[in-house]
């Protein structure tokens, strides 16, 4: 079953802590590049926009039927963060999906950590029931594109709003 609140998660040199709003001011800066905003529109929020964002995340969704989940990436050797993953989790039990996302500020780019993230995201995805992955990905984004196959994402041919629906059904 899917919990209500996301666990901290481990993987070789990551750890995924539910975000909190005291996470803004360091946020900020680590998604202060406009280039992540490439394929994804919009610009680099400051760290009050961040406050009141990452605010409405931790409350939680509107909808009883869909659950939020939001981690902040810490590097570990660094104790410092890189990164979000997050999950929106719906459905009915045992037919749980999520769509997914992923972004890394640019410094740390390249070095795999997106899909670390990702693939410690969905395993524990798996481990709470849910059945179906998706991610949506700009057709010319070829990092992301990685980041979704390393994570047992395969690309359909179904779009939304001009991005790529990216798919993993989990056998259960």
């Amino acid at each position: 079953m899917t919990p209500t609140a996301p666990d901290t998660i481990h993987s070789q040199r990551l750890v995924l802590l539910p975000l909190r709003v005291a996470h803004a001011d360091e946020m900020a800066a680590v998604l202060a590049d406009p280039q992540l905003h490439a394929f994804i529109g919009g610009a680099p929020a400051d760290p009050q926009a961040l406050r009141v964002r990452y605010a409405r995340l931790v409350a939680g969704s509107p909808d009883p039927a869909v659950d939020w989940f939001n981690w902040v990436i810490r590097l570990a050797d660094e104790a410092c963060l890189v990164g979000t993953v997050q999950a929106t989790v719906s459905g009915p039990l045992g037919e749980r999906t999520a769509e997914v996302a992923w972004v890394v500020g640019t410094p740390w780019q390249g070095r795999g950590i997106a899909t670390e993230a990702t693939r410690a995201l969905v395993g524990w995805l798996q481990r709470h029931g849910v059945r179906t992955v998706i991610a949506h990905i700009h057709p010319e984004h070829r990092a992301s594109a990685a980041v979704a196959a390393a994570a047992g994402l395969a690309p359909t041919d179904g779009r939304h709003e001009g991005e790529v629906r990216w798919l993993r059904v989990i056998a259960g």
